[in-house]
């Protein structure tokens, strides 16, 4: 049985992959020729745009350019950019790090900050810390992250200049140890990774604190205490992976809104993830980069809910006999 469930989960994700590039291949022609902007460049001569469209396989018909674009796709060739002149894919595959090094961070210290945060609050419900600590996160929760990001960037790096405001690294600095390297990309690393902490708190406490507190109703928590085990313990090894389960799904379903948050974060801190080479395509029209992040952010968005449907298979059992 579960060799069976986890394959139509495989088959439904590959099936989901399938719809996403026929949907990426038709969204970027429906808003337009790309050709059109060189048109509007002074000088441009009809030649230059049919050896334009015959650069990018625009000449062809659109079943051909179909064909072309499913068959690049799987050899991980996503074009041409038109900004740089380099292939998209080798723009892609130098942010990916960058974007998986931040979103990676922000969201491992959100998940564990905030169900940490969620359970402390559940178990004193209607007290002082409970009304704190939903007091902020509800904060956070409605903050927009460039705002968050902006004064972060004021506090800790204009008024109190303790960390650098943007970028991975320092620039122009010779690094004579790989350690040295590593403690400037942590150093750069410290305040857009909070920001992407402090975007995702929010919504983590109040998922774990709303699991926590139905839990906490639940018979087996009283039957558990009626058996004398201490309090703390309930807690600890019942309550919690039980209410950790919702928090699971929910950590899969939010990663595409994670990859949008990111660009807004990337951009404002110009650190050189898929966010802020999104945000350059859009500036300078570059479709074929375009194309290219948002196959990867749909990728990574579909690969991240069978994960979650893999581990939610393990850690509930009442999924396991379906």
């Amino acid at each position: 049985m579960s060799g069976r469930w986890l394959a139509g989960k495989v088959a439904a994700a590959l099936l989901t992959l399938a719809f996403v590039i026929v949907f990426n291949f038709f969204l970027f022609r429906i808003m337009g020729d790309p050709t059109t902007q060189l048109a509007r460049l002074p000088g441009s001569s009809p030649e230059q745009i049919e050896k334009l469209k015959a650069d990018y396989g625009l000449d062809k018909p659109l079943t051909g350019q179909f064909v072309d674009y499913v068959g690049d796709t799987l050899t991980l060739d996503l074009g041409i950019s038109q900004r740089s002149r380099e292939p998209v894919w080798d723009e892609i595959k130098d942010a990916i790090p960058w974007t998986l090094l931040l979103v990676g961070v922000g969201t491992l210290a959100a998940t564990l900050l905030g169900s940490w945060l969620g359970v402390v609050a559940a178990t004193r419900r209607g007290k002082r810390a409970d009304d704190g600590l939903l007091s902020f996160s509800l904060f956070t929760y409605a903050a927009p992250e460039y705002w968050i990001g902006i004064i972060l960037i004021l506090v800790f790096a204009v008024w109190i200049p303790i960390f650098p405001a943007g970028l991975q690294m320092s620039p122009g600095v010779e690094f004579n140890s790989w350690w040295a390297e590593v403690t400037d990309v942590l150093d750069h690393l410290i305040l857009p990774a909070t920001a992407m902490t402090l975007m995702l708190l929010g919504q983590y406490f109040l998922i774990m604190r709303s699991s926590m507190v139905d839990v906490l109703t639940e018979d087996f928590v009283t039957v558990k205490r009626a058996t004398g085990l201490p309090w703390h313990r309930v807690v600890r090894s019942h309550a919690v992976p039980n209410a950790l389960l919702p928090l699971v799904t929910i950590a899969a379903i939010q990663f595409g809104a994670v990859a949008g948050g990111a660009i807004t974060i990337e951009t404002i801190f110009s650190w050189p993830g898929l966010g802020e080479l999104s945000f350059t395509a859009i500036n300078d029209k570059d479709f074929p980069v375009l194309q290219g992040t948002f196959l990867v952010f749909s990728v990574g968005v579909i690969f991240a809910n069978l994960i979650a449907d893999c581990l939610y298979f393990y850690l509930d059992p009442r999924v396991q006999s379906r």
